[in-house]
């Protein structure tokens, strides 16, 4: 089994370019629902690409509070950056961090058997892909 930091950042590069999810939901997604505030955490811990760049890039940018709100804290990149990036992918964001259309934004997430492989579960059970 991966550790839940591998868990969040293979589930975050999944979310689509102009799509959303919350910190909630990709804990949730994890089988971990108390567990938002981790999530932030490794999205917070992520490796900086300029001195790992074997890393592969997680859109960080695509994970909002639970309100569809920009909420950053303690992180190298500002709150506008986000902004900037989420804009750049055709999410609308207004002058307060927050995403105009959120419902309409979010991600639905991923089926059942790639959430199982991404939780390094035994998927021999699941449908084909």
């Amino acid at each position: 089994m991966t550790n839940f930091y591998e868990q969040v950042y293979a589930l975050v590069r999944r979310v689509p370019c102009g799509k959303v999810t919350s910190y909630g939901r990709v804990a949730r997604m994890l089988g971990r629902p108390r567990a938002a505030r981790a999530v932030g955490y490794a999205l917070n811990g992520l490796p900086d690409q300029r001195k790992n760049p074997a890393f592969v890039p997680v859109p960080w940018q695509r994970v909002v509070n639970r309100i569809g709100q920009i909420s950053i804290a303690n992180r190298e990149f500002s709150s506008n950056l986000q902004a900037d990036l989420l804009r750049e992918e055709g999410v609308a964001v207004n002058d307060q961090l927050r995403l105009i259309n959120f419902e309409q934004d979010l991600w639905e997430g991923l089926p059942l058997w790639e959430l199982e492989e991404i939780m390094g579960m035994d998927t021999s059970t699941s449908p084909q892909k």
